[in-house]
């Protein structure tokens, strides 16, 4: 399997909420570098993050726009949208839907195995979609918002 595949398979198992079949994906030794509050950068740290995304948005899903390779490193430009219906981050289900765009890099080893990641998501949208922050504009240089 190549490693544009195997990307495109994490993906697939996480929707499927087969969160044990991604963990195979990954390498013993595998290291998250996107901050994971409360959470280890490490293999069991991303596979408890993803058990309580499925918690929380229980129809998660995540869709591959565009997947690149290039040598060891894949990286994807991801939709991923789900019905929040249990608790994110402290943040109480709201019933809402959300969608964000996301940017996951991942390297793979020898074995064909996911051995680090990197990933930037769009979570202010998204919790804007939630109505944990106010949607709008920015307020513009040098006036505050609301004036």
């Amino acid at each position: 399997m190549n490693n544009t595949a195997t990307m495109r398979r994490a993906y697939e198992l996480i929707n499927h909420g087969d969160i044990d079949g991604f963990g195979e994906l990954m390498a013993e030794g595998f290291v998250e570098h996107e901050e994971l509050p409360g959470l280890a950068p490490t293999k069991a740290g991303v596979i408890d993050l993803f058990r309580a995304y499925r918690v929380a948005f229980p129809d998660l899903h995540m869709k591959p726009v565009e997947v690149l390779e290039s040598g060891d490193r894949t990286i994807a430009r991801v939709s991923a949208s789900g019905t929040h219906r249990g608790d994110f981050m402290g943040l109480p289900a709201s019933g809402r839907h959300a969608e964000t765009q996301l940017i996951d890099i991942m390297r793979f080893d020898a074995d064909g195995k996911i051995a680090e990641h990197w990933g930037v998501m769009d979570m202010l949208t998204m919790l804007q979609q939630l109505g944990a922050i106010p949607d709008g504009p920015p307020a513009p240089p040098g006036k505050p918002a609301g004036h």
